[in-house]
């Protein structure tokens, strides 16, 4: 990079870090005028997220909205109202709307077997159903390495040709395995029973629909297609932001992948489907966003082309991808938020529901709300006795009960969810509690020597790491934070 480009670059940075700009839709810069929006700049600073754009729809309407920061920094150009962001995986639930208006025009039933609409698949894919595609629970190879992002070979055709050998994951129905193939199927059954290309049919029926004109400018792209106004891609490597231009997406993966759009416009299709523009009855959308089940009756964490947070309180469907864009609906509040950033590994999907607590009071994080029941009671002692007692607490309800148990990985989630919320010490309280609970566990030590870095406790991290690998050899993460620590 030239000098010049250099100084740019740091000078973006420190505005970005120290100042970050809120930009109207005018362009001008203005300053926060609400608690929403002091939340959205203080995240951006904390995770150094270039730029940011939101909007909250509520009762119907959008009643807030906002653009943050840089859509490219070596340029200094601001996000405004008109940029647009790569939604990545999100693009499956324009996949998965897609798909249900095929159904309502009686083309595709989703319990219909994939070789009902599909020729020459492997014996072994042809009695997956459409529904298990959409949820993610057919069982068929994933043409995409999850490590990497890659196709499994180079070249669209060697990929379909080599994927097609592989033998399947696991019965269809039998469990959860997130998988491109999937979407990819479902976008040749768009196009045979449509009778026009998927983007076509996604433009025409739901861009079109819901007022969407940059979206459908946009159409369906991969990160080294030039999109008018789209924000350049970044992400952190070894605490250093570089572009994230890692891989080209396949025309045929784009279903999975593909979609640039903005928070405005994603609004506008989030009440469209609400208001019934883009489905001919109600009951679609409640089927659409109904949990998927496995053959054993265990729901699954996706409905039909949407994640789910399928909990008691505050049920939430969405879509989120690229670890840097989301949006979820909350059916029973009628509410619903998108955020859109263009930093890989800023996952906004982790912190939608603190942003959703600010319209739905009992959604706030101090009063241990989304915790699991048991979880919740045990914090609520531990607000009384401090977090520093949580091993005493835990011996003295087992004195009482001696089936008393806290499962790892509840205690293992909220200790991450506590450094989310800026609170280290309670996390390390717990990491450290896990640890007395499951002494055998390689990750309570992998989880607890991340927490104990994150505090600048560098040598006992490193003991914990040591320990996570004593106990699993082919744990990577400890091995890759041991190289940076020692």
């Amino acid at each position: 990079m030239k000098q010049y480009f250099r100084l740019l670059f740091f000078a973006a940075i420190i505005l970005l870090l120290n100042r970050v700009p809120v930009i109207a839709q005018n362009g001008t810069i203005i300053k926060p005028t609400d608690s929403v929006s002091t939340f959205f700049i203080r995240r951006m600073k904390k995770l150094g997220i270039p730029g940011l754009q939101f909007a909250i729809i509520q009762h119907g309407k959008i009643i807030n909205s906002g653009s943050y920061g840089l859509a490219n920094i070596e340029y200094t150009i601001p996000v405004t109202s008109k940029t647009v962001f790569s939604i990545a995986s999100a693009t499956k639930s324009f996949t998965a709307n897609a798909l249900m208006q095929l159904m309502e025009d009686g083309l595709v039933e989703l319990s219909a077997p994939v070789s009902k609409y599909l020729d020459s698949l492997p014996v072994a894919w042809q009695q997956v159903t459409i529904k298990q595609l959409l949820t993610h629970t057919s069982g068929i190879p994933n043409i995409v390495n999850p490590a990497t992002s890659l196709t499994i070979v180079d070249g669209a055709d060697k990929a379909w040709a080599k994927v097609k050998t592989l033998p399947m994951e696991f019965n269809p129905g039998e469990r959860f395995s997130y998988n491109q193939t999937n979407y990819l199927l479902l976008g040749r059954i768009i196009d045979k029973l449509s009778g026009k290309s998927f983007s076509s049919f996604i433009t025409e029926r739901q861009f079109n629909v819901a007022d969407m004109p940059l979206t459908a400018q946009s159409g369906f792209v991969d990160i080294y297609d030039v999109v008018p106004g789209n924000a350049t891609l970044y992400r952190y490597d070894e605490g250093k932001l570089k572009h994230n231009f890692q891989y080209a997406i396949p025309y045929f993966l784009r279903t999975g992948s593909g979609i640039c759009s903005n928070a405005t416009e994603l609004a506008r299709w989030i009440i469209a489907l609400e208001k019934g523009k883009l489905f001919k009855s109600a009951n679609t959308l409640n089927l659409m966003w109904t949990p998927g089940t496995l053959n054993n009756g265990q729901p699954g964490p996706w409905a039909l082309g949407w994640p789910v947070k399928a909990r008691h309180e505050h049920f939430a469907v969405g879509g989120f991808g690229g670890t840097r864009s989301a949006f979820f609906v909350y059916p029973e509040d009628d509410l619903a938020i998108i955020i859109l950033t263009n930093l890989a590994g800023s996952n906004p999907e982790t912190f939608i529901d603190e942003v959703a607590g600010y319209y739905i009071p009992d959604m706030s994080a101090s009063t241990g709300f989304g915790l699991p029941a048991d979880i919740k009671i045990f914090r609520s002692k531990l607000l009384k006795r401090g977090f520093e007692h949580a091993i005493e607490v835990v011996e003295e309800e087992k004195k009482k009960d001696p089936g008393y148990r806290l499962p790892e990985n509840e205690l293992n989630a909220w200790g991450y969810k506590l450094i989310e919320q800026d609170k280290k010490n309670e996390a390390l309280e717990i990491f450290k509690l896990n640890i007395n609970l499951y002494p055998q566990s390689w990750n309570v030590y992998d989880s607890y020597g991340e927490a104990l870095e994150g505090c600048g406790k560098k040598d006992d991290a490193i003991k914990m790491f040591k320990q996570s690998l004593k106990l699993n050899p082919g744990n990577t993460n400890a091995a890759e934070h041991l190289k940076h620590l020692e």
